[in-house]
């Protein structure tokens, strides 16, 4: 019955292999617990450290949990989106990773509760994990939580074609979740709308890598720019 419940939303979902809400074949499957472990993330920082030839654990820990958190945050905001609630809780959860161990979806497999407690719960295990993995303070980890939540409602938003209302729910979500946690925000260019980063991925530290367009660190006239060009592609 659970996993039937997560097929459930990924049906209403177009789009939803893309989204992270139906494992890959070639995956494989490891508990979401996992990322409570800092072993286990330290372990998959130095699998960065080697690919990108970068040995700061901040800029690698921080380069990680962009990524990462995206998937695992998907499958509850899934199901709030589509009205099928799913557990956020860590024990409930499978990620599908790929060799590297890079997480590119995950499965809840029970229902949703209290959205808003079981993200707080499992926000405040992983981020400690990530926090002592890097090396480095919390709060910039919860930033980019944030910024996943809000590029996640966004994401599905759009293939749900209801952006509004789904991107409607990030804002009182994340008040519910609270602090550290900033509330998302969006803004809107040339008529699409965006996120407004409250966070750095730092992969910019990382060789041959740019700043992103919608980067914070970008001065705001020429990341409007930016965004106004992407916005032109998107239509």
């Amino acid at each position: 019955m659970t996993a039937e419940l997560q097929a459930a939303v990924a049906a209403r979902v177009p789009g939803a292999a893309a989204l992270g809400l139906l494992a890959p074949p070639s995956a494989a499957a490891v508990p979401a617990a996992l990322l409570a472990d800092p072993d286990w993330t330290s372990e998959r920082l130095a699998g960065l450290a080697a690919r990108y030839a970068s040995g700061d654990r901040r800029v690698l820990a921080t380069v990680w949990w962009y990524s990462a958190s995206s998937v695992l945050l998907t499958p509850a905001l899934a199901g709030l989106a589509t009205g099928l609630p799913l557990s956020a809780r860590l024990a409930d959860t499978s990620l599908a990773v790929l060799a590297g161990g890079t997480p590119v979806a995950a499965t809840s497999s029970a229902p949703g509760g209290d959205p808003a407690a079981e993200l707080r719960e499992t926000l405040d295990d992983v981020v400690d994990a990530v926090a002592a993995a890097g090396r480095m303070r919390p709060r910039p980890l919860w930033a980019i939580a944030a910024d996943s939540l809000a590029n996640r409602l966004l994401a599905l938003g759009r293939a749900l074609g209801d952006e509004r209302r789904v991107t409607g729910l990030a804002a009182p979500l994340a008040a519910a979740v609270g602090a550290p946690l900033p509330v998302p925000r969006y803004v809107h260019v040339a008529g699409v709308r965006f996120t407004r980063r409250v966070s750095c991925c730092l992969l910019y530290r990382l060789p041959s890598e740019p700043l992103c367009t919608s980067c914070p660190r970008r001065p705001e006239v020429e990341r409007e720019l930016l965004l106004e060009d992407t916005a032109a592609r998107m239509r």
